[in-house]
């Protein structure tokens, strides 16, 4: 029987992604949407296409992130942004290694389609930390695993503590010191759904303020 995994989606005002998003999403998926303080219609909409939708009140991804976890009841668990950067489909392969036991962790590692699609400033503090987080952990990876797929248990049991944008870099660290196996696959970056903006790298400012977030979880 083939293996099923609950795909958590952190939203805030993702309303006009969702639709084209859940119609990409793989069979064997069941999604939650968590909706982190929308003004807008996301929850409506989520529901409307047939998601669980998890309200979370506390702002910051990792308690997005969190929050859905713990309303996941199947034994995987995938995330993915909820604002259409990134093709879902791309999860059937990753639950596949997660699922045979292969590997602990499936990880995404961004490939823009197009110039453009991942401004410089969001980049480069990217490249930062993931050059500290080689030479302090000798951790093999080249993104800020945007796209992952785990046992919901062995998630739980990291105990991440981080509720704001550092919650995908201390999953790293602490996955590293787990000795969790994790392998990278390629996933296209796409120009985010129109009408959305960014909370990271939509501008300087935020991607300051989440390099702050990084900083505050690294070894």
């Amino acid at each position: 029987m083939p293996s099923r995994c609950d795909l958590v989606l952190p939203c805030r005002d993702e309303a006009r992604a969702l639709p084209d998003l859940l119609a990409k999403v793989p069979d064997g998926f069941d999604v939650i949407v968590v909706d982190n303080g929308s003004t807008d219609e996301t929850g409506r909409v989520a529901e409307e296409l047939g998601a669980t939708v998890v309200m979370e009140s506390r702002p910051g991804y990792g308690a997005a992130v969190h929050a859905g976890v713990t309303a996941a009841t199947a034994d995987f668990v995938a995330v993915i942004d909820g604002d259409g950067s990134m093709d879902p489909g791309g999860l059937s392969p990753m639950l596949r290694a997660v699922a045979a036991g292969e590997i602990t962790m499936a990880v995404g590692r961004r490939r823009p389609v197009r110039r453009g699609v991942w401004p410089w400033h969001a980049r480069a503090g990217s490249a930062l930390v993931l050059w500290w987080l080689r030479r302090r952990t000798g951790i093999d990876v080249h993104d800020i695993a945007p796209v992952r797929v785990c046992g919901r248990l062995d998630l739980l049991d990291l105990d991440l503590r981080d509720r704001r944008f550092g919650y995908p870099v201390e999953l790293l660290v602490k996955a590293q010191q787990a000795g969790w196996t994790i392998r990278e696959y390629d996933v296209d970056y796409h120009p985010r759904a129109a009408g959305t903006r960014s909370k990271v790298s939509g501008s300087v400012r935020g991607t300051v303020r989440t390099a702050r977030d990084f900083a505050r979880v690294l070894p």
